[in-house]
């Protein structure tokens, strides 16, 4: 079970719609879902693994 915390939209995310995400992070990983179709099936990364990720498209 997932526990409870806020989704987080994208800021590059506009306010028409279209392809936006949302994020949410847990103690265990950090969720990943179409902002659009919420109760569709979402992407569940490790705490860790999400952290390389942001690192890598983070820098210059």
């Amino acid at each position: 079970m997932i526990a409870k915390s806020t989704w987080i939209k994208s800021r590059y995310s506009g306010g028409a719609g279209g392809d936006c995400v949302e994020v949410r992070s847990t103690p265990d990983a950090v969720h990943v879902r179409d902002s659009g179709r919420i109760r569709a099936p979402r992407l569940a990364f490790p705490t860790a693994s999400w952290a390389v990720f942001i690192g890598h498209i983070a820098a210059p």
